[in-house]
């Protein structure tokens, strides 16, 4: 980054915060684009950390919070990933923030995601700011960038319209100060206020369950001031705020308006998405709870899944679905919800955050289901108790391939496909015997050839009905595997279909059958 440094670290945020006035907030950022156009190294510029380098398959799986200072003010940043997996939490993450910056990579331009981003902010009327990144590259185009986002109805500044929009380089720091002076020029014309002095209320972006520390969550405080101590409510879901750390691990005895803080203390992990109360009273809280009524289950689909009545004649799949955190499990519900096949289906008999433990193999082993893990290890425990009862265990660190080896398991129920492929054509010139269901006979191959252990069709008045296979082959009254086009054959057919039997004259379309696995 240059010398002249527009952003610290947040380790310098505490001080900030308390000098800044009591009413006036940071602004909420979220980072929106297509895969690979270099949202996360933005932030990395931003927090001057390497967060790419240790995400499998080079993307980033989790939202995350960040913050940081730019001219002396606090700015706090939520990281969304790219795979179009994560729909929903990119949604999500726009509805929550005050500002949204949309990242067009200048060497590609607008992308699928790109589009979908534009559409996520447009319907939470988020104001925005565009980005075009990797100026550094060979090939950045930024007027073909400015081009192709008019043609989705993007009209930045200088090409008709009132978007801001900054040339940036992650890799040289270039354009950085501009844009985080744009967010914060955005941010004072929608006059964002807080009250620090009420008790807490804002969002869950992230939770998970830790084998050492339990429950965790990641709550963005949106209005008042979260304390360690007080009682958190999201839905029906209670905790009391044992501890609380900042995005580096650091302790926190509070959290102000627009500041992340990852929460320890909860009964049960909370549904991300989802607002959050803070009380100092326990009783308020338990009234809270209690009055809390759900008006979308998360999760919905895979529950509606183990409920769903199948016809008698499909082939399920019992399934068990394990990630490391909530996010990553509502994005696999979200991938493998349009999954579907004639007369197959999938029935999922658990799902859960956390590595995969006893428990699950137990519940594998009753419903005789396949464990699909994502981003979780296999407890030494579990591993023994599944090599032991036979049940097969898969887990990635990339979700694509997770989505792929259950969509191979499922496809794995469909019945294969008869490919049918024509070796070759005989036209008959002599019936010799026909004992039951057998019939010998004479002919000349036309075209191709004939094969033994191959079927026979007869054509006859452009009709085509099966005869049979043909269980012997002859050329000049020796045995052969095969006879060529233009050579005579004698056949013997064990005839397979009912009342049906070759007539001289008639033409056998010779072939072989081959099963092929379907795919869905």
């Amino acid at each position: 980054m240059p010398e002249k440094c527009y952003f610290y670290m947040t380790h310098m945020a505490t001080d900030t915060a308390k000098n800044a006035p009591a009413n006036v907030r940071p602004p909420v950022v979220v980072v929106l684009g297509h895969v690979d156009h270099g949202k996360t190294k933005l932030l990395d510029a931003i927090r001057e950390t390497n967060v790419v380098a240790g995400e499998s398959g080079g993307i980033t799986q989790h939202i995350g919070a960040y913050q940081a200072t730019a001219n002396g003010r606090l700015i706090t940043f939520l990281d969304t990933p790219g795979h179009e997996a994560f729909s929903a939490i990119r949604s999500r993450g726009a509805t929550v923030a005050d500002v949204a910056i949309l990242v067009v990579a200048a060497d590609e331009s607008v992308k699928p995601q790109t589009e979908e981003a534009i559409r996520i902010i447009r319907e939470s009327e988020t104001p925005y700011i565009v980005a075009i990144s990797k100026m550094d590259k060979d090939g950045a185009n930024p007027a073909k960038v400015r081009q192709d986002l008019a043609s989705a109805e993007v009209l930045v500044e200088g090409w008709g319209g009132d978007v801001p929009v900054t040339e940036i380089s992650a890799k040289t720091g270039a354009g950085i100060p501009e844009l985080l002076d744009m967010v914060l020029l955005v941010a004072d014309l929608n006059d964002l206020t807080a009250d620090p002095a009420k008790s807490a209320t804002g969002v869950i972006v992230e939770s998970h369950m830790d084998k050492r520390r339990g429950f965790i969550a990641t709550a963005l405080v949106q209005d008042g001031t979260l304390h360690v101590g007080d009682y958190i409510v999201v839905g029906s879901v209670t905790g009391k705020v044992r501890s609380m750390e900042d995005f580096n691990g650091g302790t926190l005895t509070e959290a102000l308006p627009s500041q992340p803080a990852l929460v320890l203390g909860w009964t049960s992990a909370p549904d991300l998405g989802r607002p959050f109360r803070a009380t100092d009273i326990k009783k308020v809280a338990d009234e809270w709870a209690a009055d809390s009524v759900a008006s979308a289950p998360p999760f919905e689909h895979f529950r509606s899944s183990l409920r769903a009545e199948h016809p008698a004649d499909t082939k399920v799949l019992n399934v068990i679905f394990k990630a490391d955190v909530t996010s990553s499990l509502e994005a696999l519900e979200l991938s493998v919800k349009d999954i579907a096949g004639e007369n197959v289906a999938y029935r999922v008999v658990e799902f859960g955050v956390g590595n995969v433990t006893e428990q699950d193999i137990k519940a594998a082993t009753a419903k005789g289901a396949v464990i699909f893990g994502f981003r979780v290890g296999i407890e030494p425990s579990a591993a023994k108790m599944a090599e032991r009862e036979g049940i097969r265990i898969v887990t990635h660190d990339v979700i694509y391939e997770v989505i792929e080896s259950f969509r191979e398991e499922l496809s794995g129920l469909l019945a294969p496909e008869l490919k049918r492929n024509v070796l070759g054509k005989l036209r008959i010139l002599a019936l010799f015997k026909k004992e039951g269901t057998k019939q010998i006979l004479g002919g000349k191959v036309t075209g191709g050839k004939a094969v033994r252990g191959c079927l026979a069709d007869v054509v006859r008045d452009g009709k085509t009905v099966r005869l049979g296979k043909v269980v012997q082959l002859q050329h000049n009254k020796e045995d052969v595997t095969e006879v060529r086009e233009g050579l005579e054959a004698g056949l013997r057919i064990d005839i397979t279909q009912a009342q049906t039997e070759a007539k001289e004259g008639d033409v056998l379309e010779l072939y072989e059958e081959e099963k092929v696995r379907q795919n869905l």
